[in-house]
């Protein structure tokens, strides 16, 4: 039986921005220079899976997830939705894709409009990608907030009368409003209280069972990323460093820098606690990056190789890829 084929294929995803220019370059009459957000970025991911990706702060995971809903066109490279390059849709093909692929953000409070009901929010995508008809809008507005557990009264309210996890759940289920096949959550955790994550966390399960949800999970949590993810992608410098099946990258990490960032994530044991950093030093300048592998200026095992030439994202010893010359084979 032949494979059956990823709903999402992302292949060599560039993305460049421009630095605004200082006085000198425009009485010199330079360009700004650029930052290279996203550098060769590449993965597929199965319908009805989760992949977790996770990183630094600055490290491009915000500008991917951008990148995938359209909200930035990469430089170069592809995205591909059920097999075809999202870059060509226009019209009506555009905005079936658009209902498709849908963005959770970060913070509920500048994604929601706070003008508008939580009701005329849910009713708007209903009617714009006209999901059911007009006449049966405010029946799927009380399954959806029964979908995301709040009570039907909620549609007669605005966003700023809900607590912060209240607000993420509206956010959740406008999302879902349209029928998607994707979600995108783009660090949907981390403005909440560490209670409330845990039922968002859990509500994120519940629907991707429920809906046979693809889910792309982009945060700097470890802990929910491996409790929701079926596969990781790590993420350093806009580059990809090592992409895996969750519980095996966790029990077994290959590149040095996911090793640090799974000794530096908090313990509840005391005698696991790390005394030091388990990433030494800050991630290097987008706009002057190192020669070679990024990480080596931070790496503990870094050799003369590292410095002078960049590793491929590929397979070594017969397991998942990752960019590491000390790997192995």
């Amino acid at each position: 039986m032949a494979p059956t084929p990823p709903l999402l294929e992302v292949i060599g995803l560039t993305k460049h921005f421009s630095k605004p220019r200082s006085l000198a370059d425009l009485v010199k009459g330079r360009q700004g220079a650029l930052v290279t957000a996203l550098s060769d970025v590449s993965f597929a991911v199965a319908k009805g899976s989760t992949l977790g990706i996770v990183g630094e702060s600055g490290c491009g995971k915000s500008t991917l997830a951008r990148c995938l809903v359209r909200l930035h066109e990469p430089d170069s490279g592809a995205i591909l939705f059920e097999g075809k390059d999202v870059s060509t849709h226009e019209g009506a093909t555009r905005r079936g894709f658009n209902r498709s692929m849908q963005m959770v953000f970060q913070d509920p409070n500048g994604s929601l409009n706070p003008r508008m009901t939580v009701g005329d929010c849910l009713s708007e995508a209903l009617a714009v990608h006209a999901v059911v008809p007009r006449n049966a809008i405010l029946a799927r507005i009380r399954e959806l907030l029964d979908l995301v557990r709040l009570p039907a009264e909620a549609a007669g309210r605005r966003p700023h009368e809900f607590s912060g996890g209240q607000r993420q759940r509206i956010a959740i289920a406008r999302a879902l409003a349209v029928e998607p096949k994707c979600v995108v959550a783009d660090e949907p955790l981390s403005a909440l209280d560490v209670s409330v994550q845990a039922q968002i966390a859990n509500l994120f399960l519940e629907l991707q069972q429920r809906l046979d949800l693809t889910l792309l999970l982009i945060s700097h949590d470890l802990r929910v990323v491996r409790r929701l993810s079926h596969r990781i992608a790590v993420m350093y410098l806009g580059r990809i460093v090592e992409i895996g099946p969750a519980e095996d990258l966790f029990a077994s990490p290959r590149h040095p820098y996911t090793q640090g960032l799974i000794a530096s994530a908090p313990q509840l044991e005391p005698k696991r606690m790390s005394a030091r950093d388990a990433v030494a030093g800050e991630p290097p300048s987008p706009l002057n990056p190192p020669s070679g592998c990024a990480f080596h200026p931070r790496c503990p095992k870094a050799v003369a190789q590292c410095r002078a030439a960049l590793p491929a994202l590929e397979p070594r010893g017969g397991r998942w890829p990752v960019a590491c010359h000390l790997a192995g084979p």
